[in-house]
């Protein structure tokens, strides 16, 4: 082998490759983060992430039961339960709401059924799945903003 041959060396990375010795003196360590603020990734009402609070989840429950079946029921049973410890104002009347929203459902839908005799049932049930649907995902709008609901007692939309 020729002594002067770099080529085939295994010793180690090219010089190009190797860091420097010495740090960069000059670079400035990166700002701490502003007081209150959350880590990238954790989402928050304001933010960009989308927030779980309890109002959310019950609108998702009810949104889910035209899939799924019987997580209405599961939603207003913990919209009684979470109403009585509601942390923040705004969630009241969410519950109020959502509480309605139920009701809407179940009468529009029994309602709806016993008139498929005479077709026009068809039409019932449409309309209050179409109410459900409007009334549950304003809710998770007005959730998402921490927001009240503006009229919680109404039976329309």
């Amino acid at each position: 082998m020729n002594q002067g041959d770099d080529r085939g060396s295994l010793e180690g990375p090219p010089e190009s490759m190797m860091p420097q010795a010495t740090p960069r003196e000059s670079a400035a360590p990166p700002p701490p983060p502003p007081p209150g603020a959350k880590p990238a990734g954790t989402g928050s009402a304001t933010g960009s992430g989308f927030d779980f609070n309890q109002p959310t989840i019950i609108s998702l429950l009810y949104i889910s039961s035209f899939i799924l079946g019987v997580t209405a029921l599961v939603g207003v049973v913990l919209a009684f339960v979470w109403k009585s410890d509601a942390k923040e104002e705004w969630e009241k009347s969410h519950y109020e709401y959502l509480i309605n929203t139920f009701w809407i459902g179940l009468i529009g839908s029994i309602v709806g059924f016993i008139l498929l005799i005479v077709v026009i049932g068809f039409f019932i049930l449409l309309a209050t799945a179409v109410l459900v649907v409007v009334r549950s995902v304003l809710s998770l709008i007005n959730a998402q903003k921490r927001e009240p609901m503006p009229n919680p007692g109404t039976w329309l939309a």
